[in-house]
C-alpha cells in the first residue's frame, strides 16, 4: 500500500507513507507506485489511532437498568452496578462489548484498556472480556470496584484476576473504609505487579475531598519500586481541590515517579461537584498543569451509557473536545497537539510504544481524516475516510454530501 499526499501529524508538508507487510516500510516525498495498492489523500491528516486508555467494558450500555442514576453521584453509579452486576451473564457481556469496541473502531480506536470488576466472585464479566480480547488490542485491569481489603475475601480475588490472564492490576483506595486500607491496598496490588509482571492503573481519589491523597502513595511506589511509568493513576480529581502549596510539592514527586496519569473529561465533568453548591468544582485533575511538570497525561472515555454516565458514542473526539475546554487547553497549538492526548500519551500509558507510533519498521496503524490539520478536524468533525490496522484498511468512510437551498 502508498498512501500519497498526507500531512503526518499536522506536518505542513505532505510525504508519502509506503506500508508493505503491514509495516511501515518507507516515509519520504515522492515516493513511486509499483503495484501498490494507492491512497492519494491529496492533502489529508495522517494520525496515529486513537487510545482509549481507560474505559469500562464490562457495564458499557447499561445505563437505566436496574435504574437511571439520577443524582448523577459516583456513588449511586457504584450501588446501582452492585445490583446490575448479580444479573451478568457472558453472552450479554461479551455483545454489549462487541458492540461497543465495534463503535469504538469505527472512530479511529485501535487500542483500549477497560476495567473489569473484580469484587464478583463468579467472574462472570472478566470471563466474558478475557474471551473478547482478539477483538482489538486490548488491556484488562482487575479492577476490585467495591475495595480491596473492604470487599470480603477482595485480596484474593484480585490475585485470581491476575492468575486468570489480566493485564494490568487495579485498585480504588479512596472508596476503601479509611486511609489505612487505602495505602495497604495500594502496598498489596505492588508486591502482586512486581511477582506476576503486571502493569498497575489505580481508580486513585475520584472524589471532590482534598484530604484525599493516595496519589502521593502510589507515586512513592512507583518511584521507589523502580515500576516507574508501568504505573498509571486515573482520574485523580481530588488534585482540583487540593491546595496550590501542596500541589508544588506533590508535583516534584509526580515527575520523578514518571507515573502516568488519565484525565477522563465526561465523565468527571459529570459526576464532579455533586455535592457542592456554589462555587461548584469541575471535578477534573490539574491536566494543564501536569503536562507543564513533565508528567504523561492521556485521555480516556471512561463510560459509555452505563450507570455512572448516561451518554457515549466511543468517539475521543468528544474525550478532546470538552477535556480541553474545562482544563484551559485552549490555546491554538495546545488544541492543535491534543490530539496526543488519545494517541502517543496514550501509548505510554499503556506501555506499547515499541509497537506504536508512524515509524519506519513500527506496524502500519494509522487513521486518515478528510481535512488537513488536527485544529480543523476537532473544530469541523470530518469524516474519518481510513483507519488502517497492520497494513489493512478496517474502516473507509465516503465523504458526506451536503446540499444548502438557500
Amino acid at each position: 500500500m502508498l498512501i500519497k499526499n498526507v500531512h503526518i501529524e499536522n506536518d505542513p508538508e505532505v510525504k508519502d507513507v509506503r506500508i508493505e507487510n503491514g509495516i511501515f516500510k518507507t516515509i519520504g516525498k515522492n515516493l513511486e507506485a509499483s503495484d501498490d495498492v494507492v491512497i492519494d489523500a491529496n492533502g489529508k491528516l495522517l494520525l496515529p489511532p486513537f487510545i482509549d486508555s481507560h474505559v469500562h467494558l464490562d457495564a458499557t450500555l447499561t445505563a437505566g437498568d436496574p435504574e437511571w442514576n439520577e443524582t448523577g453521584t459516583l456513588f449511586d453509579g457504584i450501588r446501582i452496578w452492585s445490583e446490575r452486576k448479580q444479573t451478568l451473564t457472558k453472552k450479554e457481556t461479551k455483545e454489549r462489548a462487541i458492540q461497543t469496541l465495534k463503535k469504538q473502531a469505527s472512530h479511529g480506536i485501535q487500542f483500549v484498556r477497560s476495567h473489569v470488576d473484580t469484587t464478583d466472585p463468579s467472574f462472570t464479566a472478566l470471563e466474558a472480556l478475557l474471551e473478547v480480547k482478539d477483538f482489538m488490542e486490548l488491556q484488562l485491569v482487575a479492577f476490585p470496584q467495591e475495595g480491596i481489603l473492604s470487599f470480603k475475601n477482595g485480596k484474593n480475588l484480585i490475585k485470581q484476576a491476575v492468575e486468570m490472564g489480566v493485564d494490568v492490576i487495579g485498585a480504588i483506595p479512596h472508596f476503601e473504609f479509611n486511609r489505612d486500607y487505602g495505602v495497604d491496598s495500594l502496598k498489596y496490588i505492588v508486591e502482586l505487579a512486581e511477582k506476576y509482571d503486571k502493569l498497575i492503573d489505580v481508580h486513585c481519589d475520584e472524589i471532590d475531598d482534598p484530604n484525599s491523597r493516595h496519589l502521593e502513595v502510589l507515586a512513592t511506589l512507583a518511584y521507589e519500586s523502580g515500576l516507574k511509568n508501568k504505573v498509571t493513576a486515573s482520574h485523580t480529581t481530588a488534585m482540583g481541590s487540593y491546595n496550590d502549596a501542596y500541589v508544588y510539592k506533590l508535583m516534584r514527586l509526580l515527575e520523578m515517579s514518571n507515573i502516568n496519569m488519565v484525565c477522563n473529561p465526561l465523565i468527571n465533568m459529570h459526576l464532579g461537584g455533586r455535592f457542592d453548591t456554589y462555587p461548584k468544582r469541575r471535578g477534573l485533575t490539574r491536566a494543564k498543569e501536569l503536562l507543564e511538570n513533565n508528567v504523561n497525561v492521556s485521555f480516556g472515555e471512561d463510560d459509555i451509557k452505563d450507570p455512572w454516565y448516561p451518554m457515549g458514542d466511543g468517539n475521543m473526539l468528544d474525550s478532546i473536545h470538552m477535556g480541553i475546554h474545562a482544563t484551559q487547553l485552549m490555546g491554538y497549538s495546545q488544541i492543535m497537539n491534543s490530539y496526543n492526548l488519545t494517541t502517543n500519551n496514550g501509548a505510554k500509558t499503556l506501555n506499547i510504544t515499541d509497537h506504536y507510533g508512524i515509524e519506519v519498521g513500527k506496524p502500519a496503524n494509522c487513521l486518515i481524516f478528510n481535512t488537513d490539520n488536527f485544529y480543523n478536524e476537532l473544530n469541523e468533525r470530518k469524516e474519518l475516510l481510513y483507519s488502517i490496522h497492520n497494513g489493512n484498511v478496517i474502516v473507509k468512510t465516503e465523504p458526506a454530501e451536503i446540499k444548502t437551498n438557500f
